[in-house]
C-alpha cells in the first residue's frame, strides 16, 4: 500500500482485517513511526481498532518509502494524492514518483492497482512510468466516505475493477472475496470515469437540493417536507438530499473540476456540471447573506460564532470545507469570528490528542475555542455549519445567556428551530423558517 492517507490507511487496515498481509508505506517518517505504535493521525471511526488488530496479528506493518512496501508484493496499491492544479486538472506527479520508485523492485507477474482518483487514461500513463511489460496495471477506484470509510469498505455497494487483463482483474477481485458486493469488471478508462461520474452525480444531488431549499424559502414551503415527498420515490431516494452550506472535502471539489477539464480536453463543454459547481459557490454566499442580515446588515466589528469547521461531521478534514470558506468571507467583511469544532477542542484547550496535531490556524483571523459555549460568548449571531450531533444536546438556555443577541443561522437544519424560538432565539434554517 503506497500512501498512508485517508484512503491508503483505511484500505490497508481493512485488507489486513480480511486476512491479507499488508505493508503500508509513506514518505513521512514521523507518521510511519506513530502508525507502527498504533497511533492514528486522522479521525476515522473504527480505524484505530483495525490498525491495532492488524499490528497485533502481524498482518499489517508500516515502512518508510514505496519501494520497501512494493518489494516482493503480489499486488501494489497506489493511494497517493492527486491534488488539483490551478487549471482544474489532476496533478499526477505523486503517481509518477511512486510508479518510478517501485518499478525496479516489482516482482514479475505482480499487479499495480490505481486506487487514487486519477484522470481517465491514467492506467496507460502508469504503464509508461513503470516500463514493465511483465506487470499488469489495474484501476480499482475507491468509494469511501470520510467518517464512514471502514464501514464503506467492508459493506461496499459495488466493487469496480478496470483492466485489459482479465486474469489480473480477477486476482484483484479475489482480494475482496467474502464482501458480497456486485462486481463490475470493465476497461481501465471506464473504471476511471465511473469514479468521477459518481462524485459528480452526488455533488449534483446536493446542489439540486440546495436550490430547492432556496425556492422553498422564496415561496414559503418547508424543504423537510418537500424532501420527504420526493425522497420516497425510489427513483430518487433520500441519500444526499440534505440542504446545507454547500459541498466540500477532498473529493467533490477536486473531482468535479477535474471531470470538467477531462471533458474539455476531449472536446466537450460539460456546461451542466459547471452549473453544479457554480450553484455550490453561490450557496456559500447565500449563507453569508443570512448571517449578515441577522447581524443587522453589516458584519464590520460584529462578533459571529461558528459551530463546525470540518467539511462534514465525524472527520477532522477541513479541505475545501464550506465552513472555512464562509468563515473567511465573514472575516473579510470585518467580523470577529469565534469558532468551535470538536476535532480542534483539545488543541484549543492546550491538550493535543495523542498522535494528532490539529492546526489552529485553519481559519486565519478567527479565535478557535475549546468548547461551544466559549464560541458563543458575546456573539450576535451563531451559525451552525457542520452537522455534529453533540451540538443538538447543548444547554441552549446557557447559550442564550452568553450571546449578545440570540440570532441562530442553522446552516445544516440540525437544531430544533421551534424549541429555540420558545427560548427567545430568532432562528433561520435552510429552506425552512
Amino acid at each position: 500500500m503506497v500512501g498512508a492517507g485517508y484512503v491508503g490507511l483505511a484500505t490497508a487496515a481493512c485488507l489486513a482485517h480480511l486476512g491479507h498481509r499488508v505493508v503500508c508505506a509513506d514518505v513521512v517518517e514521523e507518521k510511519i513511526a506513530a502508525l507502527s505504535d498504533g497511533i492514528i493521525p486522522i479521525v476515522e471511526e473504527g480505524l484505530d481498532d483495525l490498525v491495532s488488530e492488524g499490528l497485533t496479528s502481524g498482518r499489517l506493518s508500516f515502512v518508510v518509502g514505496a519501494s520497501g512496501a512494493a518489494k516482493g508484493a503480489e499486488v501494489v496499491f497506489l493511494c497517493v494524492p492527486t491534488p488539483q492544479r490551478s487549471d482544474g486538472s489532476a496533478d499526477m506527479s505523486f503517481i509518477e514518483a511512486a510508479a518510478r520508485e517501485i518499478a525496479p523492485v516489482l516482482a514479475s507477474e505482480s499487479i499495480v492497482v490505481n486506487k487514487s482518483t486519477v484522470p481517465v487514461g491514467s492506467a496507460r500513463v502508469v504503464e509508461e512510468f513503470l516500463r514493465r511489460v511483465d506487470v499488469a496495471v489495474v484501476s480499482n477506484p475507491e468509494f469511501l466516505r470520510e467518517g464512514s470509510a471502514i464501514h464503506d469498505f467492508l459493506n461496499p455497494d459495488r466493487i469496480v475493477i478496470g483492466a485489459d487483463d482479465r486474469e489480473a482483474a480477477m486476482r484483484v477481485a479475489a482480494l475482496y472475496s467474502g464482501l458480497g458486493a456486485p462486481l463490475v469488471i470493465t476497461d481501465p478508462a471506464s473504471a476511471e470515469t465511473i469514479k468521477y461520474a459518481s462524485n459528480a452525480f452526488l455533488a449534483t444531488k446536493i446542489s439540486f437540493v440546495n436550490t430547492v431549499a432556496n425556492v422553498c424559502e422564496a415561496v414559503g414551503a418547508d424543504v423537510h417536507d418537500v424532501i420527504l415527498g420526493i425522497g420516497y420515490d425510489t427513483r430518487i431516494g433520500f441519500e444526499f438530499l440534505k440542504p446545507g452550506p454547500g459541498w466540500g472535502g477532498s473529493c467533490f471539489p477536486k473531482d468535479t473540476l477535474a471531470m470538467v477539464r477531462i471533458a474539455e480536453d476531449a472536446g466537450y463543454d460539460f456546461r451542466f456540471l459547471k452549473g453544479v459547481i457554480e450553484v455550490n459557490e453561490e450557496q456559500k454566499d447565500i449563507m453569508v447573506g443570512k448571517i449578515r442580515r441577522a447581524a443587522g446588515g453589516s458584519l464590520a466589528g460584529v462578533t459571529i460564532a461558528l459551530w463546525g469547521l470540518t467539511f462534514k461531521a465525524r472527520t477532522d478534514d477541513v479541505r475545501d470545507s464550506p465552513a472555512i470558506s464562509i468563515g473567511s468571507r465573514l472575516i473579510a467583511e470585518g467580523a470577529a469570528v469565534r469558532a468551535y469544532d470538536p476535532t480542534f477542542a483539545n488543541a484549543a484547550s492546550g491538550h493535543a490528542d495523542r498522535g494528532r496535531s490539529p492546526n489552529l490556524e485553519v481559519l486565519p483571523g478567527a479565535l478557535i475555542c475549546a468548547d461551544p459555549y466559549g464560541a458563543v460568548e458575546g456573539a450576535r449571531v451563531l451559525a451552525v455549519l457542520t452537522e455534529w450531533e453533540e451540538l443538538k444536546r447543548l444547554d441552549f438556555s446557557k447559550v442564550h445567556e452568553l450571546m449578545a443577541e440570540p440570532h441562530v443561522i442553522d446552516g445544516r437544519n440540525l437544531l430544533n428551530g421551534a424549541a429555540l424560538k420558545r427560548l427567545g432565539f430568532s432562528y433561520v434554517g435552510v429552506g425552512r423558517s
